[in-house]
């Protein structure tokens, strides 16, 4: 059985997949990997085939950074990626390198209406969807239709430069060009950019830092988790102002998404944290952030925004990619 290798390449993890043309985009063996514990990814799919027991002939990854000629540096890892090694390391008769947001968007319109959350009341429409997806960093993508399905454009979008909408934001923007020379929106907009929020509010004196918070951040390997955790619990004022700012920014920066494609086919959210932060996307504070765009308000207020629930979209879309649905 000619086997299909799936993957989903991130800073944090490495999620690999082994499908057939028969079961479809359905895994039939799945493992995740820490990326940092290995030296690149060869070494990752040669432990996961070992395990597996089984062979592949080809494969398709989703990898976090541009893809150019066939090469990919990870944009938060220190790998670098080429169709060409793997497919001649590996003996694969095909090897396909997508920027993982362009797998992500591959995926969409194959998810299952269980995959996704709405966010508004806007009705389905046909036309362009957007993508943007804040994980380890933030990415974007583009679908659009044509003879009759919908293809794709892989997409650096997240690191624009990062726009503020108010006052607080502006200040923001003040310090963080002093730390980085440029600021993007994935330095404010992402699981990297969460502790840029909170150190610049911190240091403003919004909110006290509770102790135990303190202490945790210390001890934290990645401080993202313990943010995001103690704002949606409500009990650190700090962290619920740090995650209210990133809602926000989040969803100016899906707006101006929706206006530059006329993104009529709806907005999609994806990335790990979307759906960990779900009841607050839902809160109201997103959408007021989204339509925020003056004359073309009530225009933004008809695209339809989506939160992709599964979490394993980049590899079901690379699984989809490979297997041409």
């Amino acid at each position: 059985m000619d086997m299909l290798l799936a993957g989903d390449i991130g800073g944090t993890k490495t999620h690999l997949a082994l499908c057939s043309p028969e079961g479809g985009p359905t895994p039939q063996v799945r493992a995740t990997f820490k990326s940092n514990d290995y030296a690149n990814l060869e070494a990752v799919i040669k432990q996961f085939l070992d395990d597996a027991r089984l062979p592949a002939t080809k494969a398709v990854f989703g990898v976090a950074g541009p893809v150019m000629n066939g090469r990919s540096r990870i944009t938060n890892l220190p790998w670098i990626i080429s169709e060409a090694t793997l497919q001649q390391d590996l003996g694969f008769s095909e090897v396909k390198l997508l920027n993982d947001l362009e797998a992500t968007a591959h995926g969409i319109p194959h998810l299952p209406a269980r995959d996704l959350s709405v966010l508004n009341d806007a009705p389905p429409q046909s036309g362009t969807k957007g993508v943007i997806a804040p994980g380890t960093g933030l990415g974007e993508a583009i679908l659009f239709f044509l003879q009759g399905r919908y293809h794709v454009i892989a997409s650096e979008g997240g690191h624009v430069d990062f726009a503020p909408t108010n006052l607080l934001e502006v200040r923001l923007l003040h310090q963080l060009l002093g730390k980085f020379g440029h600021v993007s929106y994935e330095r404010v907009c992402s699981g990297s950019g969460l502790p840029n929020i909170y150190a610049y509010l911190k240091k403003e004196g919004f909110a006290e830092e509770l102790p135990e918070v303190r202490e945790a951040l210390k001890q934290a390997a990645d401080p993202t988790p313990i943010i995001v955790q103690r704002a949606m619990a409500g009990d650190c004022e700090l962290s619920i102002a740090t995650l209210n700012t990133f809602v926000s920014i989040l969803g100016a920066e899906a707006g101006n998404l929706a206006l530059k494609l006329m993104a009529t086919g709806g907005i999609y959210l994806g990335g790990g944290i979307p759906p960990k932060i779900l009841p607050k996307l839902k809160d109201g504070t997103f959408m007021a952030s989204f339509v925020n765009k003056g004359r073309f308000a009530e225009l933004l207020a008809r695209i339809p925004v989506y939160v992709i629930l599964n979490e394993a979209t980049a590899l079901f879309g690379a699984a989809c990619y490979g297997l041409g649905l």
